[in-house]
């Protein structure tokens, strides 16, 4: 199917109108829903890190209001067992007076799941959360359950470093297309906040998408096209994201134990190819790259213990790795 220059400025416009319909609740903080829009359009789950009260939870909320799409949210606890999440079979009586199984579907079969402090849960139900991110499907007493189309994960958590949470496995980490850094407010969004949220009048959003548009507009975004040298760039990015690389700049040798897996060069290409989509361009640019790089790999360095222990700025290390394979990438090419 050929991509026609009218479809990429109905999409262009209409998430002009999602962005400007969802800022009309939230005060701030466009960055970030700008990036679980690219998310979402990328068909991925997205991850959100930032102290408790910065709004991380509204945000999904509204997104999934104006976009029309089912919701569900599930609060992470230590109790948590994975079939109040999954669902399970219960016993019911039939039409010819016996009984039997029926599948009570659990939080899981919806459009956007907000998964609120995954990182309270156990890793037990966060691996049965593992399996609906990556299969997309539940199984439950053997039987596997597809779940609806489209499904989004988007997940919040507290900074690790806070009491009563179990770090995220490494693999789960990976399943995340993007994670998303939620800044504190500044003092204008603050006051902003205050008069939105204490007054009699309780700011209702308008439906402007659903989700075939959403499906649509995966679809086109997979049309786009990526030139060699582009793709070139994000491979020579992911490569060098690794301490034992030759091109490695020197903040990555000396504080990262291991980096990025092909799923984050997968998901480097996926979410750029979304942002030239809002942009309204039929290809990618290095300069999607570049804006995308931070929130697709700050989760997939992890660092040795020396970065550990000197508490280094990942994003710092990514910014550092763009220069660096910026300058080396002619000698790559060699």
């Amino acid at each position: 199917m050929e991509l026609q220059e009218q479809e990429l400025i109905e999409v262009k416009e209409r998430m002009e109108s999602v962005k400007a319909e969802i800022s009309r609740f939230i005060v701030g903080q466009h960055d970030v829903v700008e990036q679980l829009l690219w998310g979402i359009f990328a068909g991925g789950h997205v991850l959100l890190e930032g102290l408790p009260g910065l709004g991380k939870t509204m945000v999904v909320r509204k997104i999934s209001e104006v976009m029309d799409l089912e919701f569900s949210r599930v609060q992470f606890t230590p109790d948590l067992m994975p079939t109040d999440i999954t669902g399970t079979n219960m016993i019911q009586p039939n039409e010819q007076g016996g009984q039997s199984f029926v599948f009570h579907q659990g939080p899981l079969f919806s459009n956007i799941v907000l998964a609120d402090e995954i990182n309270r849960a156990t890793p037990k139900t966060q691996s049965a959360l593992l399996e609906a991110m990556g299969e997309r499907t539940v199984t439950v007493m053997g039987e596997m359950h597809p779940l609806p189309e489209p499904f989004f994960v988007l997940a919040t958590q507290n900074p690790i470093e806070l009491e009563g949470t179990y770090p995220l496995p490494e693999a789960q980490m990976d399943r995340f297309i993007m994670k998303i850094d939620v800044a504190y407010p500044t003092r204008e969004e603050l006051k902003e906040i205050a008069v939105r949220t204490t007054g009699a009048v309780v700011q209702a959003l308008e439906k402007l998408v659903d989700a075939s548009f959403v499906v649509h507009a995966q679809q086109l975004a997979k049309q786009l096209l990526v030139a060699d040298n582009v793709l070139d760039y994000a491979v020579n990015v992911t490569m060098a994201t690794h301490p034992d690389h030759a091109h490695a700049p020197d903040g990555v040798k000396k504080y990262v134990h291991y980096g990025s897996g092909p799923r984050g060069l997968q998901s480097l290409i996926a979410i750029a190819k979304v942002r030239a989509l809002f942009d309204g361009r039929y290809n990618v640019s290095k300069g999607d790259i570049k804006k995308v790089a931070c929130s697709v790999l700050r989760h997939r360095l992890f660092l040795n213990f020396e970065g550990e222990a000197e508490q280094v700025d990942k994003d710092h290390l990514i910014t550092e790795l763009l220069e660096s394979v910026e300058a080396d990438l002619p000698k790559a090419r060699k």
